[in-house]
């Protein structure tokens, strides 16, 4: 009987498809991920429990996916969107390499990429703030 071996479908098809980034987290701490051409850097994110929000799932209308692009990636991305440059306008702690995770498609030419999460997002909860009532 053969043995049929199910690969999740984010999974690379081949090595030709791998795409390795790095996510610098708040505390400093680095994680190398492996991902495939086509994934956003957001959802490769959320796969492996990093803490990077995405609170309007990829439409747009946030900027909680916030992140700052290796400056020797940075050039190598597309140019943002009009929409991408309205949402980080409303990003705290907003800097010439600042991206939207969601915007950013990986491709085999950003092998190696290391993307880092900025010390505060739009939304203050992600960020550690526990309300306290009045």
């Amino acid at each position: 009987m053969e043995r049929v071996v199910h690969t999740m479908p984010q999974d690379p098809k081949s090595e030709d498809e791998v795409v390795w980034i790095t996510y610098v987290l708040r505390d400093g701490t680095k994680k190398k991920i492996r991902g495939k051409v086509g994934d956003n850097v957001m959802y490769l994110a959320h796969r492996y429990d990093i803490e990077l929000e995405g609170a309007c799932e990829a439409s747009l209308a946030c900027s909680t996916c916030h992140v700052y692009v290796d400056d020797a990636f940075a050039n190598k991305l597309d140019e943002p969107k009009e929409e991408e440059e309205d949402m980080l306008d409303q990003a705290p702690a907003l800097r010439p390499n600042s991206r939207l995770g969601c915007q950013i498609i990986l491709r085999k030419d950003l092998d190696g990429m290391t993307v880092t999460l900025p010390q505060m997002t739009r939304n203050f909860y992600v960020d550690g703030h526990k309300p306290q009532p009045h």
